[in-house]
């Protein structure tokens, strides 16, 4: 606990019934989070406490990056406008320039700071997290958010009490949601009219990715479109194995050519075929990546732990010379190595596609993820599922997310670790296949000698884990991967329920 200038003490908990609610600053430390932040509203988290957080990043911006300006926008949740308008009362106090361009999704913001020449950004959004969740991506510059570095800063002024004050001003800018349609339309390249399924899950994206996808030619059959915070049908998140199944079930009965998802900001993508079979978005980036690479062999690609060994040995890629590097999961650490490696893209199995030059600034959006997979589709002359086939063959786990508390966490994730080296050392096997090495780049990646794979992380922005495996021999692999994990997960006592699990093994 501290005092800060504001004469109101931070405290990790408080009786939401109460006096104390009003007069104290609620911010559970565990809301600091590898690369954004994200609280429980009222449980974690009182406005009281977003006052604060919106003092503490103006004193950032200014004090750190010397930027006085600032952009907010926010999603569709019942709170969300009152949590950014609380997040306003601070960047004002702390002396910043606000820019408010009202009801977007996260990448319209992105766009802002370019289409305003305005670095400073705060988006209020829980992302795909469930009601009840909110939080703030938070940019110091153009296509950069703060990662652990700056995160860790922000806290450290957050708590040290030591806010800027100054005379604040606020003015709103209705103009950029337009611009930002008209931006993303640009990229379209579209050979042929799709019959597309666009699903939102009555998310924010349904404002911007329909009309996207329509102005740039293509028949749209909206599914789940229209805005609801109460997400009545299905949690917006396209790693959701219920969410995209609806999808596909919509593309069936329709005869469209594709099913697309998105998730709650509009910063992610989910893809189905004509089948109304789901593709995991590491397997969505490989064929992108493929279709880049032709036009621009020697370029590198970034992928994220979690996704698919394919990238390495892909031959198209290796046609070209284009490397790909693996590298943490998480939006602000994809990004940041994309700039940093001047790679062509980054995919992220999650669905956070990353363009740079000349198809994107190097941000993530899922309405531009999702013109440039249709220009790619439009260009075939086959089926998606029947280009899906044409892919070496692999057997996939979905993202699985079993509850883990966030003070333990990590902790579980090295005794997972330290399991694993051992077996590595004793030259254990699984199913017969020994552990080739392991890989702690992010969490313990165990890489087996027939080139599968199991991955164990601690989520950035939940209190869970991360589990996916993979196997290029047959499916059963995965599950016996899945089962050892799961039977070192439960020797820890610190695991919970999981989000959604493999179905029952019924042989190939």
């Amino acid at each position: 606990m501290s005092k800060n200038n504001f004469t109101i003490m931070i405290v990790e908990s408080l009786q939401i019934n109460s006096d104390e609610y009003f007069s104290k600053a609620l911010i559970k430390s565990t809301g600091f989070r590898e690369y954004d932040v994200r609280w429980l509203i009222e449980k974690e988290l009182n406005y009281t406490g977003i006052v604060v957080l919106g003092s503490a990043f103006g004193t950032l911006l200014q004090n750190d990056y010397g930027i006085s300006e600032v952009i907010v926008g926010n999603d569709f949740r019942s709170y969300s406008q009152n949590v950014k308008h609380s997040l306003i009362v601070g960047l004002m106090h702390s002396g910043m320039r606000v820019i408010d361009i009202g009801l977007c999704v996260t990448p319209c913001v992105y766009f802002a700071q370019y289409y305003l020449g305005i670095p400073g950004a705060a988006m209020v959004t829980a992302s795909h997290n469930e009601n009840g969740w909110t939080g703030i991506k938070l940019g110091y510059g153009l296509s950069k958010t703060l990662g652990p570095d700056g995160i860790s800063r922000f806290k450290d002024i957050v708590y040290q009490g030591k806010y800027r004050t100054g005379k604040g001003t606020y003015e709103q800018n209705d103009t950029v949601a337009e611009a930002y349609i008209k931006d993303l339309i640009k990229y379209s390249s579209a050979k042929r009219k799709l019959r597309i399924v666009i699903a939102t899950g009555n998310g924010t994206a349904g404002l911007f990715t329909p009309e996207v996808l329509r102005q740039a030619g293509h028949d749209i059959i909206e599914q789940n479109i229209q805005l609801d915070w109460n997400f009545p049908h299905f949690n917006p998140n396209p790693e959701d194995i219920a969410f995209l199944r609806d999808i596909g079930n919509r593309t069936k009965e329709t005869g469209a050519d594709v099913g697309i998802g998105i998730d709650g900001d509009g910063d992610r993508i989910g893809v189905v075929d004509e089948k109304g079979e789901e593709i995991f978005s590491d397997k969505v980036g490989l064929m992108l990546a493929r279709s880049i690479a032709s036009e621009h062999p020697g370029r590198t690609f970034i992928v994220d732990v979690k996704s698919t060994g394919l990238f390495k040995v892909d031959e198209i890629l290796t046609k070209h010379k284009c490397p790909t590097i693996y590298w943490k999961t998480g939006h602000s650490y994809l990004k940041a190595k994309v700039q940093e490696s001047n790679a062509i893209a980054g995919f992220e199995k999650s669905g956070h596609f990353f363009f740079n030059e000349p198809y994107g600034r190097g941000y993530d959006d899922g309405s531009l993820s999702a013109v440039h997979f249709c220009n790619f589709l439009s260009q075939q002359d086959e089926p998606l599922s029947h280009i899906l086939e044409s892919l070496p063959k692999s057997y996939q786990t979905p993202t699985m997310a079993p509850f883990c508390d966030d003070h333990e966490k990590y902790a579980v994730v090295e005794q997972i670790t330290q399991m694993y080296q051992k077996d590595l050392q004793g030259k254990l096997t699984i199913a017969g296949v020994p552990i080739e090495e392991l890989i702690t780049v992010n969490g313990v990646r165990v890489q087996y000698a027939d080139k599968s794979w199991g991955l164990v992380r601690a989520s950035s922005n939940k209190p869970s884990l991360v589990v996916v495996a993979e196997s290029f021999t047959t499916r059963k692999r995965v599950y016996d991967i899945i089962g050892d994990i799961t039977q070192k997960l439960n020797a820890t006592g610190k695991v919970g329920a999981w989000d959604q699990t493999l179905p029952p093994y019924t042989g190939e």
